[in-house]
């Protein structure tokens, strides 16, 4: 014997996609809200559906502005042009927006006058893009030994920079490696 077969339920991703959905014109449920017209001023506490109607005889949209207010606030506008201003707005401000990242300029304790002013010329190109700049020297064998000549140059390199850097870690070794951490002057 089997079971009848009942109304079945809407999945929970369909309930979430439609929660996601903007509050505008019929899925806007409130009893009642503030309705704030074009032109900014306010017409009143009204009802959603009385504020559709408005909405609707100007060929708008009511879009829910303040869901937290009380009552919640809803103007009448075009949705479409709405919409394409945000976006536009997010990605105005994601274009301004820049992650500092730290790049790396490797050397040798025994680099020749040209090198290291390519060296400092890269490390002002990652320093004028807002990059932090990680200036590394590597030993190898017993080239340990020489762990002062490493550090003169890091001293060397910040002070040929320091117009544009200021030194955010002093150089101190770490293995074979001696490192100076520089950060773009604000």
């Amino acid at each position: 014997m089997s079971l009848p077969v009942t109304a079945k339920y809407k999945p929970v991703r369909d309930r979430k996609r439609y929660r996601d959905l903007p509050q505008i014109n019929d899925r806007i449920r409130f009893p009642k809200v503030r309705v704030i017209d074009t032109d900014g001023s306010q017409i009143g506490i009204i009802s959603p559906e009385e504020g559709v109607r408005l909405a609707e005889e100007k060929e708008l949209d009511l879009v829910l502005v303040s869901e937290t207010a009380d009552p919640p606030v809803c103007k009448i506008m075009d949705y479409g042009k709405y919409k394409y201003e945000k976006e536009k707005k997010e990605r105005e401000a994601k274009k301004k927006q820049h992650n500092a990242d730290v790049k790396e300029v490797k050397m040798r304790y025994k680099i020749e006058d040209h090198d290291y002013n390519v060296r400092v010329s890269q490390a002002e190109r990652f320093l004028k893009s807002g990059d932090k700049v990680k200036a590394t020297i590597t030993f190898r064998g017993r080239e340990i030994q020489h762990t002062d000549l490493a550090e003169e140059l890091l001293k060397r390199m910040a002070t040929d920079l320091q117009e544009l850097a200021e030194v955010q870690q002093a150089p101190k070794r770490e293995g074979r490696n001696m490192m100076m951490l520089l950060s773009p002057k604000k």
